[in-house]
C-alpha cells in the first residue's frame, strides 16, 4: 500500500468518502443482486441448473484469481488511475451482461466484471487509508466502508428481486451505467494520485492460479452434468491440479510474488484462510440454493424472495456491528467458533426443510442463526489473517484474505452442484425433487462448516495458535 498522503481537506472530505463507499457498495451489490434473479435468467437464457453455477463463479473465479494482481497494479501504476480503470471496465461489462443474449455472452461479461472488480476492489481500501489521516477521520471512514458490505449484500437481493419481478433481471445490471459514469466524474474531481512505486508484474503467477481455479470448479460442474467417467471432467481436474502446482513453483522462485508464500508458514494465518475458504464454500451455497428454494418450492416471487432474505442479512449486520465490544469481552478465538457452531446449526435446520415447508417455521429461524453467525465471524477471521505479519507484507495478507475468500466460494459452489445433481433422480424436476436436491445441499454446506470448525480450532483457538483479543480497521 502506498504512503499516507496529506489529509483531504474538510470540504472534499465528504465526496471522497461517498465516491469510495459508493464504489464498494456497488461491487457488493452486484455479487447478490444476481441471486434472486436467478430463476429468471435461466428461464431467459436457457441454463441447465448445473451450467447456472456459472453466472457466480465467472464472477468469483475472476475476481478472486486477478485480485493480487490487481492490487500490485496500484501500487506500480497508480491507485486513482487503477480505480478508474477498474470503474470503467465494471460498469462497461455490467452493461454487456444487460444486454447478453446468450449463455456465452453472459458468462464472458460476467468474467469481465469480476476482472474489473480485482482492479477496482484493492483501491477503494487504499485510497480510503491514503486520504483519511489516522485517528477519528479515518475510524469514521472505516466504519462507513465497513458498513457498505453489510447493507450492500441486503440491498442488492431486494434489487435484484425487485427488478427481476417488475422490470427485467437485466434492469439491476443496466442501473451501473449511470452510476458508474457518475464515479469517474467525481473521481477526476476530487480524488488525489497516490505515489507510485516500482514493480514487476507477477502475469504468469495469475494467470495460472486463475486458470488453474478455473479448471478445478469446471471440473466439478463437468461432473455434475457428465459424470466422473467424462473425459473432459478428468482433464479439467487434471489440468487445475497442475496449473496451480505450477502456480506455486512460480511464487517459490519469483522475486516479487503476488503470493508470498512465507503468508502461509504461520500456524494462525494458514488456519484462517482455510477456515474461510471452508466457510464460504458453505455459506455460498446457502445463499444460491436458497433462492432457488424459495422460487421453486415455496413459489415466491422474486421480489419476496428478495425480501424474505431479511432474517439473515439484518442480524449479519447487527452482529458484526457488536463484533468490538464482543471481541474485547471474549476474545476472537470465542467469536470464531461461535459464529462457526451458530452456522452449522443453521445449514443443518434449513436441511430439515421440504417441499411441504412453512416459511416462517422452516426458513426464517435457520437463517436467524446463519446470520447471526456470519456476523460473528468474519471480522475475526479476517484479523487472524492479517495477524503478525511485517509492514512488507500488510497489503498481501490482506488481499489473501480476499482471494481466499472469493475463490473458496467458487470451489464450494462447484462442489454443492456437484450434491445438488446427484441427490434426485436423473429427470425429477417437480417442486418435491428440487426440495430433495436443496436439502441435501444444505446437509453437504453444513458439513463444509464443521470441518471450518474443527480446522479453526485446531489451527487457530488451540493455545499453539490462539488468536488474540483484537478487531480488524475493517471487514473482508
Amino acid at each position: 500500500m502506498s504512503k499516507p498522503m496529506a489529509p483531504v481537506p474538510a470540504q472534499t472530505a465528504n465526496p471522497v468518502l461517498a465516491i469510495i463507499v459508493a464504489s464498494y457498495l456497488m461491487i457488493v451489490v452486484d455479487i447478490s443482486i444476481v441471486i434472486t434473479g436467478l430463476p429468471r435468467i435461466q428461464a431467459s437464457l436457457g441454463f441447465h441448473a448445473a451450467q447456472l453455477s456459472w453466472v457466480t463463479n465467472a464472477y468469483t473465479l475472476t475476481f478472486g484469481g486477478l485480485l493480487l494482481l490487481g492490487a500490485r497494479a496500484g501500487d506500480i501504476l497508480g491507485r486513482r488511475r487503477m480505480f478508474i480503470w477498474g470503474l470503467c471496465l465494471f460498469t462497461l461489462a455490467s452493461v454487456a451482461i444487460g444486454l447478453a443474449q446468450s449463455i456465452v455472452w453472459l458468462l464472458t461479461a460476467r468474467a469481465l466484471q469480476g476482472a474489473g472488480a480485482a482492479v477496482l476492489a484493492p483501491s477503494t481500501l487504499a485510497l480510503l487509508s491514503s486520504h483519511f489521516a489516522e485517528g477519528p477521520e479515518r475510524n469514521r471512514a472505516m466504519s462507513m466502508y465497513a458498513a457498505a458490505a453489510g447493507v450492500g449484500a441486503t440491498l442488492g437481493l431486494v434489487l435484484g428481486g425487485l427488478f427481476a419481478d417488475l422490470v427485467s433481471w437485466r434492469a439491476g445490471f443496466f442501473i451501473n451505467l449511470p452510476i458508474g459514469l457518475a464515479l469517474i466524474v467525481a473521481t477526476r474531481r476530487y480524488i488525489v494520485e497516490t505515489p507510485m512505486r516500482p514493480g514487476r508484474f507477477d502475469i504468469g503467477g495469475a494467470i495460472c492460479s486463475t486458470m488453474g481455479m478455473s479448471a478445478l470448479v469446471f471440473g466439478l460442474v463437468r461432473a455434475a452434468e457428465a459424470g466422473w467417467n467424462d473425459v473432459l471432467t478428468r482433464s479439467a481436474i487434471l489440468a487445475g491440479m497442475v496449473l496451480i502446482t505450477v502456480f506455486v513453483l512460480i511464487e517459490r522462485r519469483i522475486a516479487q510474488p503476488i503470493l508470498p508464500l512465507r503468508l502461509l508458514a504461520s500456524r494462525e494465518r494458514a488456519g484462517a484462510y482455510l477456515v474461510r475458504m471452508l466457510f464460504l464454500g458453505g455459506a455460498v451455497g446457502f445463499w444460491f440454493f436458497t433462492t432457488q428454494f424459495l422460487q421453486g418450492v415455496l413459489h415466491l416471487r422474486p421480489m419476496q424472495a428478495g425480501i424474505a432474505f431479511l432474517p439473515v442479512t439484518l442480524p449479519n449486520f447487527a452482529s458484526a456491528m457488536a463484533v468490538p465490544g464482543l471481541a474485547r469481552r471474549f476474545g476472537n478465538g470465542a467469536l470464531i467458533i461461535a459464529g462457526l457452531s451458530l452456522g452449522v446449526a443453521g445449514l443443518l435446520w434449513l436441511g430439515r426443510a421440504d417441499a411441504a415447508a412453512a416459511y416462517w417455521t422452516s426458513v426464517a429461524p435457520p437463517m436467524l442463526l446463519i446470520g447471526l453467525g456470519q456476523g460473528l465471524l468474519l471480522g475475526p477471521l479476517t484479523a487472524a489473517g492479517v495477524a503478525g505479519v511485517a509492514r512488507d507484507d500488510a497489503g498481501a495478507a490482506s488481499g489473501l484474505v480476499n482471494v481466499a475468500h472469493q475463490l473458496g466460494g467458487a470451489l464450494g459452489l462447484g462442489l454443492l452442484v456437484l450434491v445438488f445433481a446427484g441427490a434426485a433422480p436423473a429427470g425429477a424436476h417437480d417442486s418435491l425433487a428440487l426440495a430433495d436436491r436443496i436439502s441435501a445441499v444444505m446437509d453437504a454446506a453444513g458439513l463444509l462448516l464443521v470441518l471450518a470448525l474443527i480446522t479453526a480450532w485446531t489451527l487457530i483457538v488451540s493455545p499453539r495458535g490462539k488468536v488474540k483479543p483484537r478487531h480488524p480497521a475493517a471487514l473482508s
